[in-house]
This record gives structure tokens, sequence and C-alpha cells, in this order.
């Protein structure tokens, strides 16, 4: 058996946990820069707002309807997501992350136990020990399970957990299931099926095995099979290296001066190093883009350009990728013209144990890695950029978030404080 544990509108119930005032009233959570609503009470999808509506088209339902609005604290929701995760861990051998507000559960090899009980009791923990609401699908396949958790967002009756595992039961629900909402369809293959009259997972399951071969290839048949009870989808147990990195952000206004921009893109490439850094990797290669408004037709030119670098050795230096970064923006920066957008990439990633020195290559790697390290620790107990590369400058990343909360969990300024009379 697999379970997957989904926090409810997390991003939403994140600010809610600190702000109980609230509970009952509709709350929104924007992307970068203020832009568009990623996350959403129930009462704001009552209201119609859509997952991505752009803050200056729903401005009208947010004042007519005293829409609490916050930008995104992603500081925030990174550490309630680590308690999130902490809690699981008691209730399973092990634990696969799947995103910042989801989580697998590996269940096989577990015999003799209520599965319906123990999904209530993993969600009915985690809203105890992290006050972050938790709806638990547990079944014999990851697909399956995912399906169940979304069960206990339609319906309250469930209490945040629901075991499906008797094909009777699987076939009733499959029955009323959007294919459209089924893990690993996607969009394209969406759109493929309901324009052939599927509509609901189980008349995708129903469709011969040959048919879905030859439309969506072993990727979806390996779906169709997880929704026939048949476990196709391996469990990653553990922390995955991730293959690339990329940091960027949005403007919150165009950015003209090359200083500006480089300091800008020096800070992205400072969170990219310290990232490898911390699952052990080092990368050979680093790109940098830079874009420019599309919206605005006066710019030129209109969609950016990007330039990637090459390293001899392979890297996780901060000092070095941040000189490679400047190389590269330099030969990509046009005067004249209003950057919006900007960012880094490393890739031809691979694990730092495994780094090969090139041949000509006389520096100090083991000092280098020392000084790394030392700077790495000093801002996990001192608080991030309490030593920084001086390119990196000491403002803030130029983003627009006029209503972030308080980081009250991760900024010793922002802990919460408590009044009594």
């Amino acid at each position: 058996m697999y379970a997957l544990a989904d926090c409810n509108n997390f991003f939403v119930s994140c600010e809610r946990l600190f702000r109980p005032d609230l509970n009952g009233r509709p709350v929104i959570v924007l992307s970068n820069n203020d832009g568009c609503a990623i996350s959403r009470s129930n009462e704001a999808k009552a209201l119609g707002i859509r997952m991505g509506a752009p803050l200056f088209k729903i401005s009208d339902i947010v004042k007519r309807h005293d829409v609490a609005v916050f930008s995104g604290n992603m500081e925030l929701y990174g550490d309630m997501s680590r308690r999130v995760q902490q809690t699981l861990m008691e209730f399973a051998p092990a634990i696969e992350r799947y995103s910042i507000d989801e989580a697998f559960l590996d269940l096989r090899g577990i015999r003799d136990t209520d599965f319906d009980a123990l999904a209530k009791e993993i969600s009915r923990r985690c809203l105890r020990d992290t006050g972050i609401p938790v709806s638990v699908g547990i079944a014999p396949t990851k697909t399956l399970a995912k399906i169940a958790s979304k069960l206990c967002k339609q319906y309250p009756k469930l209490r945040g957990g629901c075991y499906m595992h008797r094909e009777q039961d699987i076939e009733k629900v499959l029955r009323k299931f959007p294919v459209t909402d089924v893990w690993g369809i996607g969009r394209r293959f969406s759109k493929h099926l309901t324009e052939r009259g599927v509509t609901t997972a189980f008349e995708f399951a129903s469709l011969s095995k040959e048919w879905v071969r030859g439309l969506m290839g072993t990727t979806g048949l390996r779906t169709w099979r997880e929704l026939h009870g048949e476990a196709c989808i391996d469990f990653e147990a553990g922390f995955q290296a991730k293959q690339s990195i990329c940091t960027s952000r949005s403007f919150a206004t165009e950015i003209y001066d090359f200083a500006e921009l480089a300091e800008q893109v020096a800070k992205f490439t400072a969170m990219t190093a310290e990232k490898l850094r911390r699952q052990e990797s080092a990368c050979g290669q680093l790109s940098v883009f830079a874009w420019t408004n599309r919206f605005r037709q006066d710019e030129q030119p209109s969609k950016g350009s990007s330039v990637a670098v090459p390293f001899e050795t392979a890297t996780d230096s901060t000092p070095e990728m941040v000189k490679a970064a400047n190389r590269a923006l330099q030969e990509i920066f046009v005067r004249g013209c209003g950057y919006k957008k900007a960012g880094v990439v490393a890739s031809a990633i691979i694990p730092a144990s495994e780094v090969q020195t090139a041949l000509f290559d006389t520096r100090d790697h083991a000092r280098q890695h020392r000084l790394m390290s030392a700077i790495d620790s000093i801002n996990g107990s001192m608080g991030r950029d309490s030593i920084i590369i001086a390119s990196q400058g000491f403002g803030d990343i130029k983003m627009r978030h006029e209503h972030r909360s308080p980081r009250y969990t991760t900024d010793w300024d922002d802990l919460p404080t408590v009044t009594v009379k």
C-alpha cells in the first residue's frame, strides 16, 4: 500500500495558522511580484477566483468580498513543509517528498493494519502537531492514492483520511473522477482524450492497452495500469539530487543599469551554489539569461537572450560561479533595454565526490571547499546572508511583495508576540 499526504490549500493554511481570524474568510496567496493567485481558500474558490488569476483582473472581487491577500512567503512555507514531513516520518519506514505540500508514504510490508484508521490518524496528528490540515489517501498504487486524497477534500465526513482498495469502490470513484485530474495524464493528453469522448478515469481505464500505448506511449500505459491496481511507479525513498537547478525572478520594475542587474544575478548564482552544496553536488555548466518586458512593444530586443559558461572542473564554489555569471551577463546585456526577468541555471550536475580536476587546473579546491563549508555553517547558525560575496550587494531581490506576512518561524525579528491583558 501507498499513502499520499496532501496539505490542503497549503500556502493559505500556513497564513491562517498564525492568523486564526482569517478562518472562514476568503484568502489568496500571490506569486512572485504579487502577480497571480497560486493558492486559494475554499471560500475564495467559491467566489470564482481561479488558479493563476492575475490580481489586477480579480481586484473587484477582492474589494467586494473583503478577500485577504498575501504575497508569497516561501521561507515560512518551506519551514512548515519540513515540520509536516517530520510528522509523516513517524508513520512509515520511508517517505518520498513529491512537492512542497505533498509526500508519498511507503506502507509496503505493513500488515494487519486498519489502513482507514491509519489515514485518519496521520491527518489528525499533522493537524495537531503542525496546525496544517492534511488529506491522506491510501491505496494499492500511487495514482489511486492521489485520487483517494482528493476525495478527502471533497467529502469532510472522511475526516481527512480515505482508504480505497476494494474493486467496487475504486470503480465507483473512477466513474465520477475527471480524466483531466488523473495524475500522469497531463494537459496535452487530456485534450486528446476528451476530444475522443473519454472524460472520466473509468472510461480511460476501460480503453485497451494497445490503444493507450499507441496514443500515450509507455507513460500513459503505466498510468492505465496504476488505475487497475498494478503498482508501476517506483518509490523514490530518500533525497533525490536534482539534475539541473534554476534560480530566477521577475523584477518589480525594469532594470536598465548593468551593475544593478549584475547584483541581482550574483544573488541568484549564490543561491544556486548553496543548493548545489546542500545536495552535495557540483555543476559543469552555468547558464545565465535576461529578458526584457514582453508586454512592452518599445523594447529591443524584446525576448532577451542567454549564454552558457562551461567549467573545466565541475564546481559548487560561490565565488567561481559568480565570476562566471558576471562574464556571461556582460555578453548578453544590451544598454538601453529594461530587463524584467533574469536567472541562472546550473546543469551538467554530478556528485561532488565524483569531481575530477582538469589536467592544468592548479587551484586549491580543498581550500575552496573548506571556505564554502565555513560560510554555509555561519549562515546556517547566524541567519541567511550573514556572510555574502560582495558582488551580491546588500539589498534584497528587487521583487514586489507588498502583502507579505512575517516570517514567523525563520526570522528572529518576526517571532510572534503575545500581549497579555
